[in-house]
């Protein structure tokens, strides 16, 4: 069968997985309710007295930061937990469809509750005439960082059958990603290390590119370092679920 096919059928049961449960809908709340709260009460955005996201988008990273982990914890540590990865591993579905459509499901997932804040939008929309094209940029960028979150945190997930474990340790690991281009991560690194080192770690920083496209920039460079990032992150993950089910 093609690949495309066996992962669509991975995608589609993953996804309808999400809403089975009460905990799809609990995850949505909380990120809508968190995302007005980050961008009216501490953004201050009608004291802004702006018609733009900047402040909406700017909350995003550090938000994903957490939320994202919740998602992506369960992807891999709670089959193995509890012993469904067995049986999805005697099916004959690669391991690379098996990834990659658990990986799609949880990004479009992700997808939905991003597109769940269009009041925002309506709300600039309605106050004043911002660039539309800007924002759209802002959202397709948002949209990428999730993806690179989701991806670190499958692979974690696929480390070990224990979430909380995977939970923790995909926040720190997405955290390094996010603050490498931080001046106070430059500024440790700029006192010692030669330039090139320096713009390498900020090369990696979520930040640095999500900013760039939230700017309404959308650079060949910064789609490549997203891509890039989740088709690394899956392939490891793919080899991790490889060679647990050679054991």
């Amino acid at each position: 069968m093609s690949f495309w096919i066996l992962t669509n059928a991975v995608f589609r049961r993953e996804f309808a997985g999400y809403f089975a449960t009460p905990v799809a809908y609990v995850f949505i709340v909380i990120f809508l309710l968190s995302m007005g709260a980050f961008t009216f009460y501490f953004g201050q955005f009608f004291q802004s007295g702006r018609a733009e996201l900047d402040v909406f988008f700017g909350f995003h990273p550090w938000l994903y930061l957490f939320l994202i982990p919740a998602i992506s914890m369960r992807l891999w540590a709670e089959e193995q937990k509890s012993g469904t990865i067995e049986l999805l591993m005697t099916l004959p579905v690669p391991v690379t469809a098996a990834v990659t459509g658990k990986f799609l499901a949880a990004w479009v997932f992700s997808g939905i509750a991003l597109l769940l804040t269009f009041p925002m939008w309506a709300t600039v929309n309605f106050l004043g005439s911002p660039d539309n094209g800007v924002i759209l940029a802002g959202y397709f960028g948002s949209w990428l960082m999730a993806g690179g979150y989701l991806a670190i945190g499958s692979c974690i997930s696929a480390m070990t059958n224990n979430q909380v474990i995977a939970f923790v340790v995909s926040v720190v690991v997405c955290f390094m990603f996010t603050i490498s281009g931080h001046n106070i991560v430059l500024d440790f690194f700029q006192a010692w290390a030669p330039v090139f080192i320096v713009n390498a770690i900020s090369s990696f920083s979520f930040l640095t590119h999500f900013n760039a496209i939230m700017d309404g920039v959308i650079d060949l460079r910064d789609l490549v370092f997203f891509g890039s990032l989740i088709a690394l992150s899956l392939f490891i993950n793919s080899v991790v679920i490889d060679l647990k089910r050679a054991d």
